[in-house]
């Protein structure tokens, strides 16, 4: 028998506290966070639109204050911050697996199992949010120069220019994005399963991150391609001028449950 991408095998394997999940696992999450997407779309559609017109008011807002060179950090940071903003859709298929009824005020407002060690989840990964858009500022301004970090909409087109038709931007972007998969890899694996574990258990937010580096890495294969799966449908997400957020944001956060419950099915 196959549920979530783990098999019985694995099922009855013994002396671990998280399941070992097959290569194509991460299908099936996909597939289970699409239908639990459908099962509840007056709630999964209200929030990934909420998304979608959130980061095309912070895009316009950039653009206003004439800081679009920002948007590039932003974006990428996006997706080190994702999993705790999709708190209320992991909420959502919880609700749904139990029976539950479901309501966008469910999703909003989500009561946890260890609510401040959630909190301090959230500060450690707002804190490396802001680490990130300081080194690739400093990056920025190595590779590039400093003067076009600056405002208004020709620095901007400088900017862009520079990154994409010079050897400098695109030995910065190669670097940049060498250190930025660095950084993603170690926030995936504190993060992708910890956040939804905090929902339901009662444990502090050292051993959460802690037992879901484990499991990622007891599944790294499968877990590798999760993550790239998680990339690509953000970068669609982004790259449909975040209108596809709508739609992508909820997919990944419904699936993500699914991922945690089929490598931690005990919660």
């Amino acid at each position: 028998m196959d549920v979530g991408g783990v098999t019985e095998q694995n099922v009855k394997e013994q002396g671990s506290p998280f399941r070992r999940v097959e290569m194509d696992a991460p299908w099936a999450w996909l597939s289970d966070g699409w239908r639990d997407m459908w099962r509840a779309p007056q709630v999964s559609l209200v929030y990934g639109g909420a998304f979608s017109l959130a980061s095309i008011a912070l895009t316009g807002a950039l653009y206003l204050l004439d800081w679009l060179y920002m948007l590039l950090p932003l974006a990428s940071g996006f997706m080190l911050i994702g999993p705790l903003l999709a708190v209320g859709l992991y909420e959502t298929s919880r609700r749904l697996d139990a029976g539950l009824p479901v309501s966008i005020l469910n999703a909003a407002f989500v009561s946890t199992r260890s609510p401040s060690q959630l909190a301090l989840i959230g500060l450690v990964l707002m804190l490396i949010l802001l680490a990130w858009n300081r080194i690739a500022t400093l990056l920025f301004a190595l590779f590039i120069g400093a003067d076009l970090l600056g405002p208004g909409p020709q620095q901007f087109e400088a900017m862009i220019e520079s990154l994409f038709f010079t050897g400098s931007g695109l030995l910065f972007l190669m670097v940049g994005s060498a250190i930025g998969a660095v950084l993603a890899a170690i926030v995936f694996a504190l993060s992708a399963l910890s956040i939804p574990m905090l929902m339901v258990r009662d444990v502090d937010a050292i051993s959460a991150a802690s037992l879901s580096a484990r499991a990622v890495l007891a599944n790294y294969r499968p877990m590798l391609l999760w993550a790239w799966l998680i990339a690509m449908l953000t970068a669609v997400g982004i790259a449909t001028l975040f209108i596809g957020l709508a739609i992508m944001f909820p997919l990944v956060g419904h699936a993500t449950w699914r991922a945690f419950r089929a490598v931690f099915p005990d919660d």
